[in-house]
């Protein structure tokens, strides 16, 4: 109630000798939404919080800075907004005090910049960005892992591509955020899971990864994933699936805006020991693991012929019906195999391929439906008598009911005339037929 708020404020304010317990009712009342409202409303509420924070009595700091982090999870900007003289002394108290307290301030900065625009700005020129540069070569993994939270925060901000990122790419912070992740599984989890999405967020944010490239991300990232494959269990350790899933994501973005080629077949294989542990509990991560696939077969004849000789394409195979997005990408990274000769489209071929096409033509999703028309169109390319094969086992029907989709209808149709002709006559399949 408005009344007692009032008066656990005012007991706070007078110094008397209970202050501590006040503070800590005011702590439990500060969980609520909107008493966190009323509070900021009330005269001299934040100046008394900061003057107690600010105050060279341990316990009251503290107390005072457990109720700022109450504060601080409010969704109302307004609540955050009231928070901003008390930001330049959250960072100054980074430098030291206990681990608990340094906990608190980092925390507490992470919470009020995701509600606020006017916070980050603040908190900018006032070096927070320096600040967190200093903090990520703490020995101690909580501090790291609240490094690792104000970070991501700051970097899914709507102004981090122009105003923040740039900034961290400017300091030591990449890395050590670096340095972190790649020792995820002997040092901290926590940790290297938050910063593992730290470099997610500037690498899809972000046009120019110079800096990163510099620094080794891609045979790093690699060197991981092999680490990562090389040692999960059959029952993986809790929240490794959080640490993978940035990591792939990361390394796929990379290969995408650079283009990097020199990866061998350990990656690869990497791969599908990591879906192989992951594909019960956390399917989510396949359609990870097969962007990064399709990054690295798309313009590597190397890694498409690697993929064959290991004998993956089984297991590639089996991804095809695990969700929608994963049956696109499947297909799309037999695209990228197909696209390369004769020979690729003969060892797809052997699976046998065309009778798991079949089923796939018959889905609702037009996405889907279109990658398997092109992959039909290059195996007909490379290959003219899989043409005959696929009429043999009724896909001329398959084919017939798209001629009326508008977006198929083209691609579908010069399909169709390929499997009517007659044996022995001129392919009409053109490689310009590509979606």
């Amino acid at each position: 109630l408005p009344g007692q708020i009032l008066e656990l404020l005012r007991s706070v304010q007078r110094g008397s000798e209970d202050r501590k317990r006040s503070l800590g009712r005011l702590r439990w009342a500060l969980q609520n939404e909107e008493t966190q409202q009323k509070f900021v409303r009330l005269d001299g509420s934040i100046r008394t919080l900061t003057g107690l924070f600010t105050s060279s009595l341990a316990e009251l700091q503290l107390e005072a800075a457990r109720c700022l982090h109450e504060l601080s999870h409010s969704s109302v900007p307004a609540v955050a907004e009231a928070c901003l003289p008390v930001t330049s002394y959250l960072l100054t108290y980074l430098a030291g005090h206990s681990l608990e307290f340094t906990e608190l301030c980092l925390y507490t900065l992470g919470n009020l910049v995701v509600e606020s625009e006017a916070v980050r700005k603040q908190l900018l020129p006032q070096g927070i960005i320096p600040v967190l540069a200093s903090c990520i070569q703490s020995p101690h993994e909580a501090v790291l892992e609240g490094v690792g939270y104000v970070l991501s925060q700051l970097l899914q901000a709507k102004e981090a591509p122009t105003e923040i990122i740039p900034l961290v790419l400017d300091s030591p912070l990449p890395q050590h955020m670096l340095r972190l992740v790649c020792s995820g599984l002997k040092a901290g989890m926590g940790a290297a899971v938050e910063f593992a999405w730290c470099l997610h967020y500037i690498i899809c944010r972000h046009d120019d990864n110079e800096v990163l490239l510099a620094l080794g991300a891609v045979p790093a990232l690699t060197s991981l994933l092999l680490d990562l494959a090389s040692q999960i269990p059959q029952d993986a350790p809790e929240g490794l699936e959080l640490l993978v899933c940035p990591v792939l994501r990361s390394l796929s973005n990379l290969l995408a805006q650079t283009g990097c080629q020199g990866q061998d077949g350990r990656l690869l294989i990497a791969l599908f020991l990591i879906l192989q542990c992951f594909l019960q509990q956390h399917p989510f991560l396949i359609q990870e693991c097969l962007w990064l696939l399709n990054n690295l077969t798309a313009d590597d004849p190397f890694l498409c012929s690697a993929l064959l000789s290991l004998d993956l394409l089984p297991a590639l195979l089996q991804l095809l019906t695990c969700s929608q997005m994963s049956t696109v990408l499947a297909l799309t990274v037999l695209c990228n195999i197909a696209e390369k000769g004769q020979f690729q489209c003969q060892q797809l071929l052997q699976q046998p391929l065309l009778p798991q096409l079949l089923p796939l033509l018959t889905l609702p999703d037009p996405e889907a439906v279109g990658q398997c028309l092109e992959l039909l169109h290059l195996l007909f390319l490379h290959c003219p008598g899989a043409a005959a094969d696929f009429t043999r086992q009724g896909g001329h029907q398959a084919l017939e009911q798209h001629q009326s989709t508008p977006e198929l209808q083209e691609r579908a149709q010069a399909l169709l005339d390929v499997v009517r002709q007659p044996p022995g006559a001129p392919s009409a399949c053109q490689p310009t037929l590509a979606a």
